[in-house]
C-alpha cells in the first residue's frame, strides 16, 4: 500500500475498533504515559546553531542570519517538560483545567472579549478541512486532526482522559512526529526536506492545514499553563 492508502486503512480500522470495544481508563492512561515518554526521545531535525546563527533551508541551500541582536534573551527557547529517564513525568490533566471551562472565562476577565477571539481562532483552525486526503474526497479527517492536536498537547504533558492515545501511535508515523516536534518546539530548525518527507502524496494546502493546527495547539497549551498559574495565584 502507498503511504496514503495505509493511513486511510489505519483510520478505518481505528473507527471499527472503537465501535466494537472502547479501551478502559487504565489502558488509555498507560498509552498516554508511553506516548509522552516517547515524545521526549523524538529528536527534531534541521541544523541547530541558535542563538548565534539562524539557519533557514530552502531545498539544499542554507541561508544563515545572525538574529541574536533582535532578541532580549537569545538563550530563551523550548525545553522538554521533564528530563529523560525520569519515571514519573509531570502531567497536566486537562479535565482539571480546560480552555472551555476555565481558561476562556479567565482570559476574558483579564482582557475583555479576547477570549471570544481566541476561541473562534482555535475552533476555526481545529475544524479546518477540505474533507480530502490527497486525491480522495469526502473523507472525514476528524480522527487525524484530533491526533495531531492531542499529540502536541501530549508533548507538553497535557492529557485528555477521554482520548485514546493509541490513535496517535497508529496515525502519526515517525517522520511526521519528528516534523511535529520541530515545527512546534524548534521552528527555526525546520527544513524543506523535513516538510517533504511526510505525507508525500498530500497537497501543499493540506500540509499547511497541519502547520496551522500545530501552531494553534501549541498556543493553547501555553495559555493553559499560564492561565492555570494565574488562577492559582488569584485563589
Amino acid at each position: 500500500l502507498s503511504e496514503l492508502e495505509a493511513l486511510m486503512e489505519r483510520m478505518k480500522r481505528l473507527q471499527e475498533d472503537k465501535e466494537d470495544e472502547e479501551a478502559s481508563q487504565e489502558e488509555m492512561a498507560t498509552r498516554f504515559e508511553k506516548e509522552k515518554k516517547e515524545s521526549l526521545l523524538v529528536i527534531s531535525g534541521g541544523i541547530w546553531a541558535f542563538p548565534v546563527q539562524f539557519h533557514v533551508s530552502f531545498d539544499d541551500e542554507i541561508v544563515s542570519t545572525d538574529v541574536s541582536r533582535y532578541v532580549e534573551d537569545p538563550g530563551f527557547g523550548y525545553k522538554d517538560f521533564a528530563r529523560r529517564g525520569e519515571d514519573h513525568l509531570p502531567t497536566f490533566r486537562a479535565q482539571d483545567y480546560t480552555w472551555e471551562n476555565h481558561g476562556f472565562s479567565l482570559v476574558n476577565r483579564l482582557y475583555s472579549d479576547i477570549g471570544h477571539l481566541l476561541d473562534e481562532k482555535f475552533r476555526m483552525v481545529y475544524n479546518l478541512t477540505y474533507n480530502t486526503m490527497a486525491t480522495h474526497e469526502d473523507v472525514d479527517t476528524t480522527t487525524l486532526r484530533r491526533a495531531l492536536f492531542n499529540y502536541v498537547h501530549c508533548m507538553y504533558g497535557i492529557r485528555y482522559d477521554d482520548y485514546d492515545y493509541g490513535e496517535v501511535n497508529q496515525l502519526l508515523e515517525r517522520s511526521l512526529k519528528v516534523y511535529i516536534k520541530t515545527v512546534t518546539c524548534y521552528p527555526e530548525r525546520t527544513t524543506k526536506r523535513m516538510y517533504d518527507s511526510y505525507w508525500r502524496q498530500f497537497k501543499h494546502s493540506e500540509k499547511v492545514h497541519v502547520n496551522l493546527l500545530l501552531m494553534e495547539a501549541r498556543m493553547q497549551a501555553e495559555l493553559l499553563y499560564a492561565l492555570r498559574a494565574i488562577t492559582r495565584h488569584l485563589t
